[in-house]
């Protein structure tokens, strides 16, 4: 090890090259640990005044890590979310936490988890500010693979919710969207990863017992962070957690109930960003035909999450590529049909898979190699799609659900409907969240 003073990172690193020996556990990009980055977090560090000890890594995100803390002064745990620091002070996401505890008392917010407090951090990489929520059990993502039904795990075998639990997840979901949009809010990020179960009360549970271990060996944390050229850093933490998601105290039974969090890409609908970071398979054709940016983009993922908890698997799954707008408009094309021509002429590569009369006779990412052949691929729309994936629902609702997702996939975003009147489909109107329950899930 150099015994050379400690080294800042020089722009050089900052803007792409490697700084740090690679670390290939699920954890939040090493090389971010950087002035305007994420802070440095091990286990047992105190923040906010001897306030809230962190014990347990929860997630985390391109803007933010999430812990789990133990709020010494009340005797109570906390989730501590900790913002890079080059967002900490212009970000939107506490205007609009801050306005959503003004417009509605907390029993007002069932759908959504709740901001306790917030302070800031000054540290090495900046003044970072830290949000305190409820803590909250895995996403709907993730709860999704810990259902006993699926341990051990066979061949053949559909992970997916039970229909009952998929009915109560969405309705749950949409009543958290019509409560934002009422209020003049969109989420930007709708997705299952953002969509959290929530926990038994665990303030009474030891702290040793929901505590993160630093063993190695159970790949609890990474290897010892160490940069390239040997030197010391105070810029990154001593190693990365993996996140643990609270599974063994999360409710999942009758009665269940999940919240709408992470409201970093939300915004006003006064005031929309100008970029999204909403996951590609979720956006909408206009976001990247026209730039179109409005409310109306939580409807669309909203509908292709509806046929994602329905079915287990995406509408629409677009690999990254630097093709991956054409992946995602002939994808859109195959599953719900040809675009309408006021999208269709922003469309700028369209002649590498469509006749002046547009007619499709390519499928080739990039267009046909010269010498080659038009690749042609078959063509399957969203509902045989959907009926192919063989979901737990008889014909008529089927019908019921393929003809709402229908309803809210339109490609005018005009013609969307909003949450509120998706509320009032007559698919919902049956759903009961509250009396929901299966005797296959067993606590």
């Amino acid at each position: 090890m150099s015994t050379s003073p400690p080294t800042p990172p020089s722009r050089a690193l900052i803007d792409g090259e490697q700084r740090f020996k690679t670390i290939t556990l699920p954890c939040e990009w090493v090389e971010d640990y950087r002035p305007g980055g994420y802070h440095p977090v091990v286990l047992g560090d105190i923040f906010n005044n001897g306030q809230y000890k962190v014990i347990r890594k929860l997630g985390e995100g391109s803007y933010s890590t999430v812990w789990l803390a133990r709020d010494l002064k009340s005797s109570r745990y906390v989730a501590l979310k900790i913002l890079v620091s080059e967002i900490s002070g212009s970000t939107t996401e506490l205007r609009v936490l801050r306005h959503i505890t003004k417009v509605a008392p907390v029993e007002g917010t069932p759908h959504i988890t709740r901001v306790l407090g917030e302070f800031e951090h000054r540290g090495p990489n900046g003044i970072h500010k830290c949000l305190v929520f409820e803590p909250m059990g895995p996403s709907v993502n993730t709860m999704v693979e810990e259902l006993p039904q699926f341990k051990p795990r066979r061949r053949g075998m559909k992970v997916r919710y039970p229909l009952w639990m998929a009915k109560s997840i969405l309705k749950q979901s949409l009543q958290a969207l019509a409560f934002l949009h009422e209020n003049g809010i969109a989420h930007g990020d709708f997705q299952p990863g953002n969509i959290l179960f929530t926990l038994n009360d665990i303030d009474s549970t030891p702290e040793d017992m929901l505590r993160q271990g630093e063993d190695m060996q159970a790949r609890l944390i990474s290897p010892p962070v160490q940069r390239l050229d040997g030197k010391e850093d105070e810029w990154a933490p001593r190693y990365l957690c993996v996140a643990q998601p609270l599974v063994p105290f999360t409710c999942y039974a009758e009665g269940f109930k999940v919240k709408l969090s992470d409201m970093g890409g939300a915004y006003f609908f006064t005031d929309p960003p100008t970029k999204l970071v909403t996951p590609l398979g979720l956006r909408p054709p206009e976001l990247f035909l026209t730039g179109t940016i409005d409310n109306t983009v939580d409807v669309w993922s909203f509908g292709c999450l509806i046929f994602e908890l329905i079915t287990g698997q995406p509408l629409f799954c677009i690999p990254w590529s630097k093709f991956e707008d054409d992946d995602h408009l002939l994808s859109l094309t195959a599953r719900l049909g040809a675009l309408p021509d006021k999208f269709f002429r922003y469309w700028k590569t369209s002649s590498l898979y469509f006749t002046p009369e547009r007619k499709l006779f390519n499928c080739q990412l990039g267009g046909v190699a010269p010498g080659e052949e038009p690749l042609m691929v078959e063509q399957t729309s969203m509902e045989e799609l959907f009926d192919r994936a063989g979901p737990d629902l008889n014909e008529e609702e089927a019908h019921k659900v393929k003809a709402l997702i229908r309803r809210i996939l339109q490609y005018d975003p005009a013609k969307r409907p909003s949450p509120a009147e998706i509320l009032y489909d007559p698919w919902f109107c049956e759903i009961d969240v509250e009396s929901m329950g299966s005797s296959q899930i067993k606590v």
